[in-house]
């Protein structure tokens, strides 16, 4: 809501002719696109595919004035440079520092300097209904703005390479503002013009997905730039949520496990012994009460090194010994 300054939640207010007719709602919207537009980028991409050479088109955004920009990972899949294009009709070549198809981001950096960068937000402090908006270069119209609410939290979304290893994104923000394709890689943005999502895919029609920018993901972001690709430790098993026999989830203290559907030739699982059938609940001390929960476990602090798991194995307690692998994406 505007304040009685003439500010909006720390925004200047956009000078509007008195005889223009304008609420909150459409201050705040106007305000935050004034502050972010020059930020996010039109992207064109050069792709290699078995077909020879192909254009590939989204939106990325400025994190950093000397031309560090982050996009969504499937916007630069199979390609290394390309085009950022902005709203003051400035042009750079961008290229890929890195990309990690399992969060759905990627880092470009491009050949000049003194952008106008985006301020990040947090993700994990939105709540259901609040204002939010999307920037972007859908069907290449640039500098597209559109608004809408927050619709839901706590969302998965699976992501990965097409023929590579596949992961469920945490908590993606799902909005109602319009998005269509060539937004991906663009600002998801709060009404104080702050980056709290990058979005990455329309799910259906006012169904919009975006992968939220929060401690985990600033986290990615920056591995990506001190090192251009992010390094997760490999368990080796399929796996699927199972709710525990009361007696179980009295003794581990959780109600909740994870059933090894199979397990993999020489991976970890099968090194360590585990088995179709068990219940994994405990993975190096941490509790395993769902599949997000062991995939948070899964950093690159514990590859290489020997961790102990907990399983359930016909309601007797097992612990095993495992050494984690590198997942290779």
């Amino acid at each position: 809501m505007p304040s009685e300054n003439g500010t909006i939640q720390g925004l200047q207010r956009p000078a509007i002719d008195n005889e223009t007719p304008l609420d909150a709602y459409s201050r705040t919207v106007i305000a935050v696109a004034d502050a972010l537009s020059e930020s996010v980028a039109n992207l064109q991409v050069t792709r290699r595919t078995r077909r020879g050479p192909a254009q590939g088109a989204g939106s990325g955004v400025v994190i950093s004035p000397d031309g560090f920009l982050i996009t969504s990972a499937h916007v630069v899949e199979g390609s290394r440079k390309g085009v950022a294009s902005f709203g003051d009709g400035r042009e750079a070549k961008v290229s890929l520092i890195g990309a990690d198809p399992l969060s759905d981001l990627a880092v470009l950096r491009a050949d000049a300097g003194d952008f106008a960068s985006a301020p990040l937000g947090d993700a994990d402090g939105l709540r259901v209904g609040q204002l939010v908006v999307a920037i972007g270069n859908p069907q290449g119209f640039a500098s597209s703005v559109t608004a809408g609410v927050v619709s839901g939290l706590g969302r998965s979304l699976p992501v990965g390479a097409r023929r590579g290893p596949r992961r469920i994104v945490e908590n993606v923000i799902q909005t109602d503002a319009a998005l269509n394709p060539g937004n991906s890689g663009g600002v998801l943005a709060d009404g104080s013009a702050r980056v709290v999502g990058i979005n990455t895919a329309v799910a259906g029609v006012g169904l919009g997905l975006a992968v939220p920018i929060n401690a985990a993901t600033r986290a990615i972001i920056s591995t990506l730039i001190r090192d251009g690709r992010v390094r997760r430790a490999h368990l080796g098993a399929a796996v699927a949520p199972r709710q525990l026999p009361p007696s179980a989830a009295e003794r581990v203290g959780q109600r909740g496990g994870v059933q090894i559907l199979q397990v993999l030739p020489d991976s970890p699982a099968e090194r360590g012994g585990m088995l179709p059938d068990d219940l994994l609940v405990e993975l190096d001390g941490e509790p395993v009460d769902d599949a997000t929960a062991l995939q948070r476990l899964m950093v690159h602090e514990r590859i290489g090194r020997e961790v102990k798991a907990r399983v359930l194995r016909d309601g007797v307690d097992r612990t095993l010994d495992l050494v984690l692998d590198e997942l290779n994406t």
